[in-house]
């Protein structure tokens, strides 16, 4: 099980005051604004083409990290580089204190290790924002660098002797110039938007050279490079007095490792008293981190595992202002809301009466076409905290053997039966036998399984009103009627079908079918598009449902009430529960669930909605979508408070 989610805690030691001291009338606190109090790490994920991009995360104290944009990208490759995805960000602050850089190697690594051909520039005044430049080497260098293959691990420094910024880069050709690659640099025009003049060497120890990264050290007034060699298949270092003079290689590795490591990257502490020192152990899995007090001897940290979407590679580090963080923080969040790692859509809420936790099920979003095929679930005890209990069932393969893909929109009943529970999941797939999508229902003892399947769809394509033409039967949704006990079922996009469920709970008593499909009411605000959802509060049956498609920004939440589980439906005379609100950037909130605390008149309405990022069309919004939760209330008379989307959520629930 993985913990999702991350809280960074500050240590205050404060001296007891002195008998004087307290006499004295206190005087404010003036805080630097220049002192740096956290750490910005700039990194990619990994070699797919959606994992080469540029994250954030931020640290107190330069070992342990908090995922900013919820380990999503935060600066889209498509937009800055010629291949369309990039690596190894290396970030500078400017001498100015207020202008920052950033180099990347503009490489697809799909296309091999030999394959990229350029770097991008970029230039930002507030980390988020930025501008950007492209360079292709052998379209700028036709003559001497037409025949590059690599220009790998590009980072920046300012060259005091020069009074300019110097970018060094590791290069490697495949017309017998280079036999193995070695640093090069160039200086950058004042506008960081082009090199100028040819690559000119700077280093490189006999044999391939990558990954170089400069500090400056005062204590010996000597700049230090440390790079990867990749026949010692380890770190090193070489110094120098100046940028451009020849590096006297030294003795010893850095790394504390046997494993392969690389993309090493040296930053001074906030104290500025030792250096934070963390190279990619990219074979094994995670990152580590050393400290050092005179950049001679290295001792290790710890190894950070990757976890979630915390998968970084080669990456630097960058100490930032509280005013930055913050402006960071208000940008891409550290809160828990979104409340589940990555993409996941269409959030089904269960309180377990048997284990006394809460569970959310969900789409496996992020795929094109809408093509996850297994389903997670996540567990919590105060809806802040959430843990991922792994993949509960999968269709396709052996779990499910009438389904093959296209797993959808699930929904969940316990059940009590004698002394313990059983656990009823519905959710919709894709039967290659009818080509059509359909709903099943797994069955388990345990909210977070095993499930196993009940062999056969609950819901075929052909069972629907007889008066409902089109759309799909998926979107299901289960509901127990607390007046009755009988077990109800819902389904259909473009239509609500409703029905009660035979004793088996795996099918339905046909007789009972119905077209709920909302009539009435402004139909730009409530037009039935998927999404049912049913819930029972003091005498009034509750039913609620989303409009529009669910990649548009319009995408919302209607709702209408019913004296009975199957309707008929009155459209509720303000009907939006809740919807977009674009000066917050939040978009397309809807496909929800609803949850009532046991045992009291508290409800949460938990939903998902599209990731900014992913805004654009052609980005596909319908399909990068993200888990949300907030509180939902009502009026006297029973009506629902439109619901303000957070970036905050709720407060932990008290124990």
């Amino acid at each position: 099980m993985k913990k999702l989610l991350f809280a960074a805690a500050s240590l205050i030691l404060a001296a007891s005051p002195t008998f004087a001291q307290k006499k004295a009338k206190a005087v404010p606190e003036v805080k630097d604004p220049n002192e740096k109090v956290a750490f910005l790490f700039t990194y990619f994920t990994g070699n797919a083409p959606e994992e080469e991009q540029i994250c954030y995360a931020l640290s107190e104290d330069g070992y342990n990290y908090t995922l900013l944009n919820q380990g999503l990208p935060v600066i889209k490759s498509d937009t800055i580089a010629y291949t369309q995805c990039v690596r190894d960000p290396h970030i500078l602050r400017g001498e100015d204190g207020k202008t920052f850089y950033m180099v990347v190697t503009d490489m697809k690594s799909s296309l091999g290790w030999a394959s990229n051909r350029g770097l991008v520039l970029m230039k930002s005044t507030d980390l988020i924002h930025w501008t950007h430049s492209a360079i292709n080497f052998p379209t700028k260098y036709p003559k001497l660098w037409k025949n590059v293959t690599r220009v790998w691990a590009p980072e920046t420094i300012y060259d005091h002797q020069a009074k300019k910024y110097m970018v060094f880069y590791s290069l490697l050709t495949n017309d017998g110039k280079l036999n193995y690659d070695k640093i090069f640099y160039s200086y950058v025009n004042d506008d960081f938007t082009d090199l100028e003049g040819e690559p000119k060497w700077l280093f490189d120890a006999g044999n391939a050279t990558i990954d170089g990264d400069i500090v400056y050290n005062e204590a010996d007034q000597m700049y230090h490079l440390f790079y990867k060699q990749e026949s010692g298949r380890g770190i090193y270092q070489a110094v120098a007095k100046n940028l451009t003079d020849k590096w006297q290689m030294l003795d010893g590795h850095v790394e504390q490792t046997k494993e392969a490591v690389e993309g090493v990257g040296v930053c001074k502490s906030l104290d500025g008293k030792s250096w934070v020192v963390m190279y990619d152990c990219y074979g094994s899995g995670h990152y580590q981190f050393c400290k050092s007090e005179d950049l001679k001897t290295f001792t290790k940290v710890q190894d950070t595992k990757t976890h979630g979407r915390f998968t970084p590679r080669h990456g630097t580090i960058m100490p930032i202002t509280q005013a930055e963080k913050d402006r960071l923080i208000a940008e891409w969040g550290d809160g828990v809301n979104p409340i589940l790692p990555g993409f996941h859509a269409d959030p089904e809420v269960l309180y377990s009466n048997k284990t006394k936790k809460y569970y959310i099920y969900s789409t496996t979003d992020g795929t094109p076409g809408w093509g996850g095929h297994d389903f997670s679930v996540f567990s919590s005890s105060d809806l802040v905290s959430w843990t991922d209990e792994g993949k509960m069932l999968d269709v396709k393969g052996d779990q499910v053997k009438w389904a093959n893909g296209n797993a959808w929109a699930p929904c969940i009943i316990e059940r009590k039966v004698g002394k313990d529970y059983k656990y009823y999941f519905y959710f919709s797939a894709h039967n290659p036998q009818s080509n059509r999508k359909e709903i099943g229902c797994a069955v388990s003892d345990s909210p977070t399984g095993p499930f196993v399947d009940c062999g056969h769809p609950v819901i075929t394509d052909n069972i629907r009103p007889s008066d409902v033409r089109g759309g799909q039967s998926i979107d299901v949704d289960v509901f127990q009627d607390p007046k009755s006990g009988k077990f109800y079922l819902y389904w259909g996009n473009g239509f609500m079908a409703g029905a009660e469920l035979n004793d088996d709970m795996t099918s339905i008593k046909q007789e009972t079918m119905v077209n709920l499909t909302p009539k009435g009411g402004s139909l730009k605000d409530y037009a039935y598009r998927e999404g049912a959802y049913v819930f029972y509060r003091k005498g009034t049956y509750y039913f609620l449902w989303s409009v529009d498609d669910t990649g548009a920004d319009n995408y919302h939440v209607a709702y209408g009430t019913a004296k009975s589980p199957l309707g008929p439906i009155e459209v509720a005379a303000e009907p939006i529960v809740i919807q977009q609100d674009p000066s917050q950037k939040i978009y397309g909130t809807a496909h929800n669930s609803v949850l009532q605390i046991p045992g009291k008149d508290e409800w949460y309405i938990v939903y998902h909605r599209i990731n900014p990022n992913f805004r654009e069309r052609q980005l596909s919004p319908g399909t990068h979508r993200q888990v949300c939760i907030d509180k939902m209330t009502f009026d006297k008379s029973g009506k629902i408070i439109p619901v303000k989307p957070t970036h905050e959520g709720p407060k932990p629930l008290k124990k």
